[in-house]
């Protein structure tokens, strides 16, 4: 049954005989019911929401976070328009389940989509299934994957399950859904805005497959030479030159970005429309993609709405990823489901009270659809931020850390090799070549942003350890996460 901010309409669903004059009659009130639903949303003046993804895209990788290096000036302008957050996090550091976290408003262990190649699962209600019924048109577009159909393809086993047992749900969620070439993303989005009903509110996502590797935007890339290299990376020529790689993805982004933005202008429908623009998960570059670092889950978050959004605002506020569906069921005037653990953080925009989060948390599953052979593929951790301090559990501690995404990369070969002759300085060779990894990582983000110094084991910091073990654990046994739960058995609270 339809809703309009959170109300049943009440409409009836299926007639009798038309030929009689009940069936008649029947007609003649749906239609009228039709037209007042019509002119109830168009006095609601809901906005329409345009929700832009990025793909593999961390914090500070834009002009307006910082980066000197970086020209991105439709994202610049969008950011002093709107609102932007220091510390929004992914619900995991890679595509698939960080966007089932985002799009269902819940925790990726809870809805089970921890494994990299599910399809989300029938019964979880996503959000813009939710703004269909209360009557948006809603579509699902871009040059990439929205990832939640599942990988089908190798092995032809995978297919014919997912056929077999109609695995594959959202053509039936969303009223469009198109994926094309990147080159395509503007004819996309023109094409689901001329089929939006006249009267009727919209939600698009739009899908960008910049900066994911491989980069190829070459005509966009500044010199290598020239670059800042961010603390935590070595510097070598390689390193340097694929970093610009990197930059080239995202300043091609931004120019993309800005034709979306100029299309609604050109159909007077830019300042009418709420506008999203998040990185699906941090970056494949050093402890990024694949990790519970920084670099692995802290990603752009801008917000521009210029009604209800103060334009140049900066947050420091914890955002999970799971606060963006009910944050956007907000803007069209709905309560989120009851099932869904992220929070609103519109009224934080608006400038009202806010009761905000005081730990966010994240995992780290099965990546791809490879066999398990290395921590690329198969790394089971979670991990819990606070204000201050992060806890990384690991379950596969005394396993290497072989990075996402660019293992076959010439930067990273030589790295390896240079290791291997121990030419390689600290911190590098210790933060990349080491034969195992601490059980638990326990950083002062305030103090060592970069996540540089582990205190886990550290006197001085047991109290805030323990803190931290506790709320994750606590937070595991409410999802029903199946890894081994991190406070042992033996344990006692100290007082």
């Amino acid at each position: 049954m339809p809703l309009l901010c959170g109300q049943p309409l009440g409409i009836p669903m299926t007639l009798t005989r038309s030929t009689s004059f009940f069936g008649l009659c029947v007609v003649s009130l749906l239609i009228q019911t039709s037209s007042a639903i019509a002119a109830y949303q168009s006095a609601l003046n809901l906005p329409n929401i345009l929700f832009i993804l990025s793909d593999d895209h961390s914090v500070p990788y834009l002009g307006c976070y910082g980066n000197p290096d970086l020209k991105t000036p439709n994202l610049d302008k969008m950011a002093a328009e709107g609102a932007m957050f220091q510390r929004a996090y992914t619900t995991a550091p890679q595509c698939q389940p960080s966007r089932a976290g985002i799009v269902s408003g819940r925790s990726t262990v809870d809805i089970r989509m921890t494994r990299f190649s599910a399809p989300l699962p029938r019964d979880i209600i996503t959000f813009p299934e939710v703004l269909r019924d209360n009557g948006y048109y809603t579509g699902i577009c871009g040059g990439r994957s929205y990832h939640l159909d599942g990988a089908k393809g190798r092995p032809a086993i995978t297919t014919e399950t997912f056929d077999k047992y109609n695995l594959q749900t959202f053509s039936h969620r969303v009223d469009y859904v198109k994926q094309g070439k990147e080159a395509d993303v503007l004819n996309l989005f023109q094409e689901f805005l001329s089929q939006v009903p006249a009267g009727k509110p919209f939600f698009t996502w739009v899908n960008f497959f910049d900066p994911h590797r491989g980069f190829t935007a070459t005509d966009y890339e500044p010199d290598p030479d020239t670059i800042t290299l961010p603390t935590g990376f070595p510097d070598t020529k390689l390193v340097r030159k694929d970093l610009a790689g990197h930059y080239g993805e995202i300043q091609r982004l931004d120019e993309s970005v800005g034709l979306l933005l100029d299309e609604l202008e050109n159909r007077g429908e830019l300042d009418n429309t709420v506008i999203v623009f998040m990185g699906d998960n941090g970056a494949a570059l050093f402890r990024g993609k694949g990790t519970l670092f920084e670099t692995g889950l802290n990603v752009p978050l801008i917000v521009r709405f210029p009604e209800k959004v103060k334009a140049g605002a900066v947050y420091q506020e914890l955002i999970s990823g799971e606060d963006i569906a009910p944050t956007l069921l907000d803007f069209a005037g709905l309560n989120p489901l009851p099932e869904m653990t992220g929070k609103t953080f519109k009224p934080l925009m608006e400038g009202n009270d806010y009761d905000g989060h005081r730990y966010v948390f994240a995992e780290r599953g099965p990546h791809g659809s490879k066999l398990p052979t290395s921590t690329r593929y198969f790394d089971l951790s979670r991990c819990i931020i606070g204000e201050r301090y992060k806890l990384i559990y690991r379950t596969l501690w005394q396993l290497p850390f072989v990075p996402v995404d660019f293992v076959t990369q010439p930067m990273w070969i030589e790295l390896q090799q240079m290791s291997l002759d121990g030419e390689l300085e600290e911190p590098w060779n210790s933060l990349y070549f080491s034969p195992q990894r601490p059980m638990f990582d326990l950083y002062d983000l305030e103090k060592d942003p970069h996540e540089l110094n582990n205190l886990a084991g550290h006197v001085e910091f047991a109290k805030i350890e323990e803190e931290f073990k506790e709320a994750l654990q606590e937070w595991m046994i409410l999802n029903q996460d199946y890894l081994p739960l991190p406070v042992p058995p033996s344990y006692k609270r100290k007082p």
